[in-house]
């Protein structure tokens, strides 16, 4: 008998727990070597109503702003927090070579709104930029001196709504699979209870 195939959650969660990153990973690390004492610390790998939101919203501050070493940035920030590691390290995927684009457009645009500049991009004809392709990368270069501010701002302020709205979606979504978990074991009790 052929089984169902998986739901997209099911393909999710079996995603995370390959990339979850491992304490020997994290021991393996040179980054973390100065700190690994710290971090291999068997609470901050414990999954708690208070750890896995702190670890969502700290992992998202480090993918967010950090563009190396994230997985390693949220970790350390994980110590002072007493955040889940693994759930920090691995919320840093939000941010990939395929979102990045993206959220960076986004926090421009939030930053350009903020400071109420909206300065079109440089562009060129195509047979200008062929020949021109020197003065085209300075009026690239000068676009992004100019628009240097509003996109640090836009940034930030993604950073900080991002990082809260992970930090309560993933505090419901904890209380959830709790309230969850407590009425199948309170059904299953109930089952027993009348056999």
């Amino acid at each position: 008998m052929a089984s169902a195939p998986p739901s997209m959650w099911q393909r999710s969660a079996a995603w995370c727990r390959r990339n979850l990153p491992t304490r020997e990973s994290m021991e393996r690390s040179r980054l973390l070597r100065p700190v690994s004492h710290r971090v291999l610390a068997p609470e901050l790998w414990r999954f708690t109503r208070r750890s896995v939101p702190r670890g969502v919203a700290l992992g998202m501050i480090a993918g967010f702003l950090f563009p190396v070493a994230q997985i390693a940035i949220a970790a350390v920030f994980a110590l002072p927090f007493r955040a889940n590691v693994p759930v920090a390290a691995l919320t840093t995927f939000i941010t990939n070579p395929l979102t990045t684009p993206l959220l960076w457009f986004v926090a421009y645009r939030i930053g350009a709104w903020m400071m109420r500049t909206d300065v079109p991009m440089v562009s060129q004809p195509v047979q200008e930029a062929a020949t021109g392709w020197l003065q085209w990368a300075t009026g690239c270069l000068h676009w992004l001196w100019d628009q240097g501010p509003a996109f640090g701002i836009g940034l930030l302020v993604l950073t900080g709504l991002a990082s809260t709205l992970g930090y309560a979606l993933s505090a419901l979504g904890w209380r959830l699979w709790i309230a969850r978990k407590w009425r199948h074991r309170h059904a299953v009790r109930d089952q027993r209870q009348d056999v």
